[in-house]
């Protein structure tokens, strides 16, 4: 079946979703957080886009930016391949580390930017992660509350004024944009799965997990889901195939 053709923004403004190959966690420690928001700020010097939120999850990113000299399609092309040549290169992988096409829907107003924007830095609380958006260190959110070489603040402010953009991220609402799996849906919190993952497997990445061999892996997997997680959260968290979990 022939892909659908991207939606294109009058406003050049999208709201894009890259995820992990397989759901799998791209980012292990903070230095690889910090290493994708230094590609961010690598990739807007040479393809002069605007960013106005960005959150970096463990197995995926938002970002929500407005395209200037280069399509959305080169600039990720561009975000994608620095870091996973940093990433494979760090953890001794080879291969893709992001799905082959990225999620994004174009922004046409600004009620429904500011909608986004609040999604975005909500992401973190609604997975369980923390529960005020100024706890997680990995999002946008603190960035319009200082100067920031990363964030375009200033087209924000121009449609909410900073009081504003505060209590109206204070406020927690049920929305949901793009098509992302609602985290209510799982059982527990990918931080709790990971230390059962580290403790019966002695893995503390997803590239440590991928070394085992098939006996070693299919063991562990069969524990995994004795201890209640996911097949889905498995997936993310070891870089097995859904269909290979499913297995167990």
């Amino acid at each position: 079946m022939p892909r659908q053709a991207r939606k294109r923004s009058n406003t050049q403004i999208y709201h894009v979703m890259l995820r992990g190959i397989n759901q799998q966690q791209i980012f292990e420690d903070n230095e690889d957080y910090a290493k994708f928001i230094q590609v961010i700020r690598d990739c807007k010097s040479l393809s002069g886009f605007q960013l106005f939120a960005y959150c970096l999850m463990g197995n995926h990113i938002h970002l929500l930016l407005k395209e200037t000299n280069e399509p959305i399609e080169q600039i990720f092309r561009r975000i994608g391949s620095r870091y996973v040549y940093w990433y494979n290169v760090k953890y001794r992988r080879v291969g893709h580390l992001f799905q082959d096409r990225f999620k994004s829907e174009p922004i046409e107003t600004n009620e429904y930017f500011l909608t986004v924007l609040r999604y975005i830095h909500q992401n973190p609380i609604k997975a369980g992660v923390c529960k005020k958006v100024e706890e997680y260190p990995y999002s946008s959110y603190g960035q319009f509350l200082e100067i920031s070489d990363v964030i375009d603040s200033e087209f924000v402010f121009n449609i909410i004024s900073q009081d504003d953009f505060i209590a109206y991220h204070n406020k927690i609402t049920n929305d949901i944009c793009l098509d992302i799996e609602a985290a209510s849906l799982v059982k527990m919190t990918d931080e709790q799965a990971r230390k059962i993952i580290e403790k019966y497997s002695k893995c503390k990445s997803v590239a440590d997990f991928q070394a085992l061999s098939i006996a070693q892996r299919d063991k562990f997997l069969k524990v995994f889901k004795e201890k209640g997680l996911s097949i889905r959260q498995i997936s993310r968290l070891t870089g097995v195939s859904f269909n290979v979990v499913r297995k167990f």
